[in-house]
């Protein structure tokens, strides 16, 4: 598999935190959505897209975070998202939220292919596994 890690900058506002300037913990799953979706752009695969030329969309399966330090009101972050494996139906993503040199969260996020008809699970389509280097 070809290495396609993406990263997108992120500034904490108040929006972002709770009544003590720390950033509020499902925050962090919306950062990870965020490079998600911007990992997805970069490899010419916008939802927009892929939902109108094959008629699939990419849902979360499963989770699992590990949170390790606060971000607090002021900070600037930046989320990655990682490719890590490619079967089937399935990718999964190594994904980070770091400070600086700081990790402040990490996550192992599966997404699944469904068909957009019946949600339903399908196979990842041949044409982005073969961009991505992992054709069958």
């Amino acid at each position: 598999m070809k290495p396609n890690k993406t990263t997108v900058p992120l500034r904490i506002y108040h929006e972002d935190t709770d009544s003590g300037g720390v950033v509020y913990h499902a925050n962090y799953l919306r950062y990870m959505e965020r490079a998600r979706t911007e990992w997805m752009g970069e490899h010419g695969f916008g939802h927009d897209q892929v939902a109108h030329e094959w008629g699939i969309l990419f849902v979360v399966r499963s989770l699992d975070i590990k949170f390790l330090r606060p971000a607090r009101l002021g900070d600037y972050l930046v989320a990655s998202a990682e490719l890590v494996e490619l079967r089937h139906g399935l990718m999964a993503f190594d994904q980070r939220v770091v400070l600086g040199t700081r990790e402040l969260a990490r996550a192992r996020v599966r997404v699944i292919s469904v068909s957009l008809e019946n949600f339903k699970s399908v196979d990842v389509p041949e044409r982005m596994r073969q961009v991505l280097g992992v054709a069958s």
